[in-house]
């Protein structure tokens, strides 16, 4: 292999053997998530297990812990066996975590068990970018995003879905029952294979139809009148575009315009973001440490209280209005909506249907 580049030999045993900290660079973020984490107090922010039991087997550290969940959310892992890879294969991972290797169950039960310290994490990182003046900018774009739950659309429940539900029930139970039916008549001297298969089919519908019953009484306490079995706290909403839900939770981000830095973030199982404006907005305005605000969000926000809201609070809310309104009737048409000709004497023409109508 001459001319080329040659590697060592994977068996060379080294006189000196080569330092771990020589393949991270000194610009490695890793670094910034070693001397973060040291810094912080976690007992104060309300980690378990940040002073060790005195019997038992020994736990990992919370930092320990802390290092890796911070690792994955910078690199887009955040699946607890993949990170349970990482941590046995990258050397990023190794140096962060000492050649520590969690497994999967430990990684999901502390960033289950440790949900509100995890936030007082975020809000310190907030503080450290103010202390940095990096949230020197006066103004943050609100938007939301949608994040699957695990809970599968079947095990989400409304009265409608039990309704259509049970309707195909009834269908395929009506099938099976005239299925039956003509079994009988083609040998009624007694039952066939395929009957008795037809008569457990049946029966398990039956049964099915009951548990459609059960889970309608339960609708019946919920609030909202919608039942998630897998995950309570989900929802369905639908996204923009999409014709189809999705079952899980709308995230509400607050994000700097000049560093791109999110500053606030609440997790609601709201479907829309009407409403959440001034929730959101009064939460960062409180993070950055300002006393005034201005406010960038989408027409979905737009709700005269919300807006009314941030005006009192020192907020500046720039929030285009809605093209349509549920006061107007549908059949009356916008001006938006129309072009102005000179050359038809003053008369406006419709976008979509080319129809004319006099001008003022």
């Amino acid at each position: 292999m001459k001319r080329f580049v040659e590697g060592d030999d994977r068996k060379q045993v080294a006189l000196l053997p080569e330092c771990i900290d020589d393949y991270i660079g000194q610009d490695n973020p890793v670094r910034i998530i070693d001397v973060f984490v040291d810094e912080l107090d976690l007992a104060e922010l309300g980690f378990d297990g940040a002073s060790p039991a005195l019997t038992g087997r020994p736990s990992y550290h919370p930092a320990v812990m802390l290092k890796v969940y911070i690792y994955g959310y910078l690199n887009r892992l955040p699946s607890s066996r993949r990170l349970e890879w990482e941590c046995q294969r990258n050397l990023e991972m190794m140096w962060l975590t000492g050649r520590l290797a969690p497994d999967f169950k430990t990684i999901a039960d502390f960033r289950r068990d440790n949900g509100a310290a995890i936030r007082n994490v975020c809000r310190r990182f907030v503080e450290l970018c103010r202390g940095l003046k990096l949230l020197s900018s006066d103004m943050v774009a609100i938007d939301g995003s949608k994040f699957k739950a695990v809970n599968s659309r079947d095990r989400n429940y409304t009265a409608g879905k039990i309704d259509k539900r049970q309707q195909q029930i009834e269908e395929s139970i009506q099938r099976y029952l005239d299925a039956i039916e003509t079994a009988d008549r083609v040998s009624p001297a007694g039952f066939d294979v395929k009957t008795v298969r037809l008569y457990e089919k049946v029966a398990l519908l039956r049964q099915r139809m009951r548990e459609l019953e059960q889970i309608r009484k339960q609708l019946k306490t919920q609030p909202d009148r919608q039942l998630s079995l897998t995950d309570p706290d989900s929802r369905s909403m639908t996204s923009s575009g999409k014709k189809t839900g999705t079952v899980g939770y709308n995230v509400q981000a607050a994000v700097d315009t000049k560093h791109h830095l999110i500053v606030e973030h609440e997790v609601t199982n709201v479907g829309g973001d009407h409403g959440q404006l001034s929730k959101i907005a009064l939460a960062a305005r409180d993070a950055m440490g300002k006393s005034g605000l201005r406010v960038l969000a989408d027409r979905g926000y737009f709700s005269g209280p919300d807006i009314r809201t941030c005006e009192l609070s020192g907020i500046k809310a720039y929030v285009p209005k809605p093209l349509t309104s549920a006061s107007r009737p549908s059949a009356r048409k916008r001006q938006s909506r129309l072009s102005f000709h000179g050359h038809l004497n003053g008369r406006y023409r419709s976008a979509k249907r080319h129809s004319s109508v006099e001008g003022p």
